[in-house]
């Protein structure tokens, strides 16, 4: 992506990376990222984080673009986290004069990526609630910690009423995918963040006293109308509650019998008027948006083959996703197979029991190998519950 002048004094010069494939490692990003970099054009001009070593080139002809010669005065680093700050040695190096603005924290991290960087004589050192003034545009600084690695801030720049905020308000994808904002940014959100929602309502509650009208993040696109319903789900995201009312069934299946179980139970739900019921095989779906769909929805089925005196593996992770999410406030119930001593139902609720405000359902469905005729009364006891106020 060119660089974009975004309002009469800042720019966009980040860039897309459509050729990755795991976004941190491990989430599939089919429609790729965008690694957000911004600069502000003042008497001071500061360059608002880099990019991705994967994007440096055309990160460096984007900031050349617009520079036009000039030289920076202030590289403003709001996140270590090394798609956003990978290029901060290249920068200090290629630009001699600039100052580097950070937090303490920011600071002492720093060398753990960039050994051999000399700071001596270019640090500008902020904290909470501290100023840099450009010129006609300023920036007040906000610590974010947690949002979600300790040393993150945002920053407010206050002529343009606009919230740099680091990688909260973020989604994947590239900024040429034209695609609804909700679905990618809450399966960023969960996934990436969504253990730190305490910290989330922390920054929420500082922002609400902020006259924001742009939301500038670190991925995904500049958010500048209908700021009221970004803010809504991540107020809804980070205190836990149920997004939409609904009915996630998560199985995990080693012939295919589970499966069928999983399968007849979304049927007879949608028979009886369910208003949404989604599916995932846990083996074979994306695993963060199974994530996403369990905390989406107000009620979670699970459905697990025993497998050696315990759960099939893809069950025990999706598990442990959710436990290391803090996901509570829903309604559980549980679907179990085994042929000689199925257990999986136990075991699931052992592994969730110590979850906040996990309502478990009364009806436990049991299968001894495939499903028969004889069963399907306990689905539809099972649904009736489910279905029940």
């Amino acid at each position: 992506m060119q660089n974009v002048k975004l309002t009469d004094a800042v720019y966009y010069v980040g860039a897309d990376d459509k050729t990755i494939d795991l976004f941190e490692g491990q989430y599939v990003v089919p429609e790729g990222i965008s690694y957000n970099s911004y600069v502000i054009m003042d008497e001071k001009i500061a360059v608002m984080d880099t990019v991705d070593r994967r994007a440096t080139d055309e990160w460096f002809k984007n900031l050349e673009q617009v520079l036009s010669g000039k030289e920076p005065d202030y590289l403003v680093v709001l996140h270590m986290e090394p798609d956003h700050a990978a290029n901060i040695e290249s920068f200090l190096n290629k630009y001699k004069n600039a100052k580097i603005v950070a937090n303490p924290k920011t600071f002492n991290m720093i060398p753990q990526f960039f050994e051999h960087l000399d700071l001596e004589g270019r640090k500008v050192i902020v904290n909470e609630g501290d100023e840099l003034v450009l010129g006609q545009h300023s920036l007040t600084f906000v610590m974010a910690p947690m949002v979600h690695w300790p040393e993150v801030m945002v920053a407010y720049e206050k002529k343009e009423k606009i919230l740099f905020s680091a990688d909260a308000f973020g989604k994947f994808g590239a900024l040429d995918v034209d695609d609804e904002w909700d679905c990618e940014a809450r399966r960023y959100y969960i996934n990436i963040v969504g253990k730190y929602g305490a910290q989330v309502q922390t920054l929420l509650k500082k922002a609400a006293s902020l006259d924001i009208q742009k939301i500038f993040p670190l991925h995904g696109p500049m958010l500048t109308e209908n700021l009221g319903y970004y803010i809504n789900k991540y107020d809804i995201w980070s205190s836990y509650r149920p997004e939409d009312k609904g009915i996630f069934i998560a199985y995990a299946s080693v012939y295919g019998n589970t499966k069928k179980v999983a399968e007849k139970l979304k049927e007879l739900l949608e028979a009886k008027g369910a208003p949404k019921v989604a599916i995932a095989d846990l083996a074979r779906d994306d695993m963060a948006e199974a994530i996403e769909d369990a905390f989406r929805y107000d009620r979670l089925v699970l459905a697990s083959v025993t497998y050696d005196g315990g759960l099939f593996p893809c069950m025990e992770n999706f598990i442990a996703h959710l436990k290391s999410k803090n996901y509570q406030n829903r309604r559980i119930a549980f679907i179990e197979n085994g042929s000689w001593a199925p257990v999986a139902a136990k075991k699931m609720k052992a592994e969730m029991e110590n979850l906040k405000n996990l309502t478990f359902l009364n009806n436990t469905v049991s299968i001894k190998s495939a499903m028969k005729d004889a069963d399907i009364a306990q689905l539809k006891a099972l649904a009736d519950e489910l279905l029940s106020e």
